[in-house]
């Protein structure tokens, strides 16, 4: 056989090696191609972490991420399943703000063409029994989450957690039958948090929150799941959420055995114990379900305040500012918030310290509504030298006038004589802990934009030599024992470690005399909201009442405050009795002759009258 013989046999051989070759170089070229798509793809899908964001200050208010939603996000399908797959757990936590068909209409599905919306609804429907409140879109539809909620993109979903607004927005009712006018920045009178954490916890302890059970809900609310999410994503993001419920009833889960709070208040710093460092609640805290018993230290509870016109607040009479919180265990605006946000989950590695600085700047010069009923002009003009003999110095010259000679600054308890387990639950351990929060934090010196065109430019470290103790006259305390060079100190922690750490918190010994701004959408009055309407509280305290009902956004411009007398609403649900005797809910103090309890009817008439104006 000749060497062109041989090469002609081994031709075919040749040229298949080749395309043999070829194929398995195109078969790893499209293996590798798929596979950097599917990791662009995975890439793209979970790992993508961005929050929806909003145009205007008030929407990024109502719902803008504090970035507690990346650690205890709940996904928005599962969200709106909740209520629907753990109806009886919402109704047994509710009571009879549920409409007592409820279970019933959960039980019926349909295959109508809106049956996904109607699902919807339902869900809403027991948000809304928690005081959840919800608003239109441009369509005149309801949003799909309520008002002081959030929405971020992460690991695949889309998540939801509270954000401020749940405990700082709520509604005012003029007319029975008539409309409910949103208020940005009023106490959230109609929010129940303590039902709303005691449902998140038993309904994420129950063995329906899983996926088998979610999933037809989830499908029935219209969520159209591809096989990742059914197989993946959300049987992983179920596990983790059930962790994520379990941390926050470690921090949470002492309200079960206080007294019940009702819509509208909170109870701010055993919250914090547990946090700071580790306060054995289990251990220290009697259940007063089965007890009835409390500790002094373990009941803090009070309404949500109002938070307009902060920028005011930055000021009091002898220039420095105005102590906050309902004791005034603060005087700077920004660690303040930043203590509040720890409520929405948004953590020291995790707080979106821009977000919060945006409403910080926005909350500056934002303004209550004023008095929408007719005002007798008359009368209030009789009351006003009444308001400044009595009042103004320690609540202001008006309702956006602040000066006044103790406004912002603490009253004694034995003075205000009002309840002081708030007073007393915050203690001095608790302070000393609170300074180590946010400790090596490194501050971000730099401006940034906000909602609105309006830009934040970071503070400069606060300072100054002056004393900070020292009693003024009339009675009035600074926090007892604070060191002489207070504020010396602050400003070289401050410099030292140009941090976010707290700096500010203090144990004092009394209530802070608070400016009056927007005082009609106050009420109920005193710091734990023991007194429904004003006209009670210029009583002496065995003649207010003992019990009443809250939860109303029906005003009542006569009293002046939310119609307290009426045990259920229109359609028949009921509102929640306070009662005095509850430890925590005393309605003693802020009376006496100093306090105008003691004025004839007529000038308490004409004082209620000038406060109208406020």
């Amino acid at each position: 056989m000749t060497a062109t013989d041989r090469s002609l046999d081994t031709a075919p051989e040749d040229a298949q090696r080749r395309r043999r070759r070829l194929l398995l170089k195109i078969a790893v070229a499209a293996v590798v191609v798929i596979g950097l798509l599917l990791v662009l793809y995975l890439g793209c899908r979970f790992l993508t972490e961005r929050p929806v964001t909003y145009d205007t200050m008030a929407d990024h208010f109502k719902y803008g991420s504090t970035r507690g939603d990346l650690l205890t996000g709940v996904p928005v399908w599962i969200w709106q399943a909740m209520p629907l797959v753990c109806a009886d757990i919402l109704e047994s936590v509710t009571g009879d703000r549920l409409a007592p068909d409820y279970r019933d209409r959960v039980a019926r599905y349909s295959s109508a063409d809106d049956a996904a919306e109607r699902r919807r609804a339902l869900s809403r429907e027991g948000y809304k029994a928690l005081g959840f409140l919800y608003e239109t879109d441009a369509d005149g539809r309801e949003r799909t989450l309520p008002i002081g909620t959030t929405q971020r993109r992460s690991l695949g979903l889309d998540r939801t957690y509270i954000n401020c607004a749940v405990c700082h927005v709520s509604t005012v009712r003029q007319e029975p039958e008539g409309p409910a006018e949103l208020v940005v920045g009023m106490p959230a009178n109609l929010f129940n948090l303590y039902d709303f954490e005691h449902f998140l916890f038993e309904c994420g302890k129950s063995s329906r929150f899983s996926f088998l059970q979610l999933a037809p809900e989830m499908a029935a609310l219209g969520a159209d799941l591809d096989l990742l999410d059914e197989y993946v994503v959300y049987p992983l993001a179920i596990a983790g959420l059930r962790e994520a419920i379990n941390f926050l009833e470690d921090q949470a889960g002492f309200s079960v055995r206080q007294p019940e709070w009702g819509p509208g208040r909170n109870d701010t710093f055993t919250n914090n114990k547990v946090f700071l460092y580790g306060y054995p609640w289990r251990d220290l805290v009697p259940d007063y379900w089965t007890t009835g018993e409390v500790h002094p230290e373990n009941v803090g509870t009070v309404d949500f305040p109002s938070i307009w016109l902060q920028g005011k607040r930055k000021q009091r009479s002898d220039g420095r500012p105005m102590q906050l919180h309902w004791d005034g265990n603060n005087d700077d605006v920004e660690e303040r918030n930043l203590n509040a946000s720890l409520a929405t989950s948004a953590l020291p590695p995790v707080i979106d310290h821009e977000a919060i600085e945006c409403v910080e700047l926005w909350l500056e010069d934002l303004e209550p509504p004023a008095w929408p009923f007719p005002i007798d002009r008359q009368l209030a003009a009789r009351g006003e030298p009444i308001y400044r003999q009595y009042c103004a110095d320690c609540h202001g010259a008006g309702g956006r006038d602040f000066t006044g000679r103790w406004v912002g600054y603490v009253t004694d308890i034995d003075d205000v004589g009002t309840d002081r387990y708030r007073l007393d639950n915050y203690t001095g351990t608790l302070a000393a802990n609170m300074g180590m929060t946010y400790a090596k934090q490194p501050r971000r010196q730099q401006a940034h934009p906000c909602p609105d065109g309006t830009v934040y430019r970071p503070r400069q470290p606060r300072g100054g030599d002056g004393a900070y103790g020292g009693s003024p006259a009339g009675g009035y305390d600074e926090p007892a024992g604070a060191p002489a060079t207070y504020d010396s100190r602050v400003a070289a922690v401050e410099a030292e470690e140009d941090s976010y750490r707290y700096t500010h918190y203090r144990k004092t010994n009394g209530y802070a005399n608070s400016p009056l701004d927007g005082l009609w959408l106050r009420a109920p009055y005193l710091h734990n909201g023991s007194v429904p309407h004003l006209r009670a509280l210029l009583e002496p305290s065995d003649r207010r009442p003992v019990t009443f009902y809250r939860g109303n956004d029906l005003y009542d411009p006569i009293d002046v405050g939310f119609v307290s007398t009426a045990p259920r609403d229109r359609d028949g649900r009921g509102y929640f009795l306070f009662d005095t005797a509850v430890p925590g809910n005393g309605n003693r103090g802020h009376e006496g002759a100093r306090y105008g309890t003691e004025l004839p009817p007529a000038d308490k008439a004409a004082l209620i009258e000038y406060l109208k104006t406020f």
